[in-house]
């Protein structure tokens, strides 16, 4: 999950998704309440810690927070360096992911068919949006962290792409590899207040509108792809706070296309083998899941 959200496009929901462990982590986020936290303050830690399924989350965060310190200068390197290879890896990685989604809607209707195509809809308006410039204040930085960690448990919606468009990825994937302390804590504190009131409102619309809300977060993967499509033409460029000249905006076009206009080798062939690697990651993912989860 870790891995995943630091790349924009790629949600750390997904592979909550696919490994079967989504809705216990919403469950367990939720449970982080009124009554556990009147255990801790009365230090009945062995009742708090078992009330909030701590044995999971401790896994599962400490995990993520692994994977985000230590890939964050890998995998933005590889994007400038292999993005074709890379973006390809991913978009094998969610098109598989989102029929796998599917496959948990045992009876179509009107409303879910509905719901599917929102969540596409949605998901590729927010993938056509151009990133904004916004201030580094610490105020912005915890509502960044707040929109972002709801976006983060949302199969198909990134949290790294919200931060994109909120104009404060790269400012924090930099605060990370500098250990800001004070910028990361504000970000991480933004994280929890954010997480702890989304997840109640996810798991209570999953649990009420199963079939719906699983459709609508399908739609939201597959609406997502665009945003991992391999081949891009940048149509404007920024400058980072290095006074570097970077991509801001770009928009996704087809491998000869991108011949023409980039005047560069596609790699069509390499990039189908990615697409083809990120499906099989998926589908092994998949079933160890399976096999994994407790029989009831």
């Amino acid at each position: 999950m870790g891995a995943a959200d630091v790349v924009p496009g790629v949600s750390g929901g997904t592979i909550a998704f696919i490994t079967g462990i989504y809705e216990e982590l919403l469950a367990s986020i939720k449970s982080i309440d009124k009554v556990a936290l009147q255990l801790l303050f009365r230090f009945e830690l062995a009742e708090f810690w078992k009330s909030i399924n701590g044995n999971f989350l401790l896994a599962v965060f400490l995990g993520i927070a692994t994977s985000i310190i230590s890939i964050a200068k890998v995998v933005t390197s590889l994007l400038q360096s292999h993005p074709i290879h890379i973006w390809s890896f991913f978009f094998g990685l969610i098109l598989i992911s989102a029929p796998l989604v599917l496959r948990e809607i045992r009876k179509w209707n009107v409303a879910a068919v509905f719901s599917l195509l929102i969540g596409i809809s949605v998901s590729y308006l927010l993938t056509i949006l151009t990133p904004s410039q916004t201030p580094e204040a610490y105020w912005f930085i915890f509502i960044a962290g707040a929109l972002a960690i709801c976006a983060m448990i949302l199969p198909g919606i990134s949290g790294a792409f919200i931060l994109l468009l909120l104009g404060k990825y790269e400012f924090i994937v930099n605060a990370l590899i500098q250990m800001n302390i004070p910028v990361i804590l504000v970000f991480i504190l933004g994280c929890a207040t954010g997480i702890l009131s989304f997840s109640r409102v996810l798991s209570w619309i999953l649990e009420k509108y199963h079939t719906i809300t699983i459709a609508l977060l399908a739609g939201f993967m597959l609406g997502s792809l665009n945003k991992v499509w391999p081949w891009k033409e940048v149509i404007s460029y920024r400058f980072n706070s290095h006074g570097e000249q970077i991509p801001a905006f770009d928009r996704s076009i087809l491998p000869g296309t991108y011949l023409e206009k980039v005047n560069e080798d596609p790699l069509v062939f390499q990039a189908i083998l990615m697409m083809a690697l990120g499906i099989l990651l998926v589908v092994i993912m998949e079933k160890v899941a399976s096999r994994l989860k407790p029989k009831i």
